[in-house]
């Protein structure tokens, strides 16, 4: 079955929503990161997606005591990524009590760092996070397109072992109109073997249902979420 990884997207201590990658275009949410981690908890969810969005677009990590925070105040598997560059970031990631380490611009960019990195910590406590704008591949809080094929940044990271992907379609994040469905097919049909995480733009169960179908092993839902369009009890069969 589907597991579902609320999103919490942090900006200066704030709980935010960015349209499509756009630092420029965010909602910011009154309550407090780790009071919506809580309530995520609380309401029976076991996974967080938190997101550093300041760390990804500068390349320094900003927020790791709010990931201590949540994770000793809640019993969330939380994977946490942004702005991680080095050894000693992965390092302090996993100490703040993080589950896995969400890595996006060194995935693709830098594989063979990412491969020190699994030696050192273990495989499965990477999340390989490949981000397509019109299926590109983007980088660095989404702000530069790299020039490799999304095949070929998965393949390469298939071969060093990786098996946990998410990918987000850019161009929906935040919008709320609907998964690309149509993207997942391809990729499931490229990778069978690799345990795949949608996001961006999930708005409804219907979707959700259609993604569990296809054996996605997990979908991001963020922006539905935290404007209570998506009812915690139509999820109750994936809590």
């Amino acid at each position: 079955m589907i597991e579902i990884f609320p999103a919490i997207d942090l900006i200066d201590g704030k709980t935010v929503r960015l349209r499509e990658g756009r630092f420029s275009d965010k909602t910011v949410y009154g309550s407090e990161p780790v009071e919506i981690a809580k309530k995520y908890a609380k309401s029976g969810y076991r996974n967080l997606h938190l997101v550093d969005l300041d760390g990804a677009r500068t390349g320094r990590i900003r927020h790791l005591e709010i990931l201590r925070e949540i994770t000793e105040n809640t019993g969330l598997h939380v994977d946490f990524g942004g702005g991680v560059r080095t050894d000693d970031d992965v390092h302090k990631i996993l100490n703040a009590g993080a589950r896995q380490v969400n890595v996006g611009s060194i995935a693709v960019r830098e594989p063979l760092l990412l491969k020190q990195w699994i030696t050192t910590f273990g495989i499965d406590r990477f999340i390989a996070s490949v981000d397509l704008r019109n299926e590109v591949p983007a980088v660095y809080g989404w702000q530069q397109e790299s020039d490799i094929s999304w095949q070929t940044v998965i393949q390469n990271l298939e071969d060093l072992g990786i098996t946990f992907f998410s990918v987000t379609a850019i161009r929906r994040d935040g919008k709320m109109k609907g998964a690309d469905i149509e993207l997942y097919r391809k990729i499931r049909a490229a990778f069978p073997e690799i345990s795949l995480i949608a996001s961006g733009g999930v708005s409804s169960v219907d979707e959700i249902r259609i993604l569990d179908a296809m054996g996605m092993y997990g979908v991001i839902v963020g922006k539905a979420l935290l404007d209570g369009k998506m009812d915690i009890n139509e999820l109750k069969e994936y809590l």
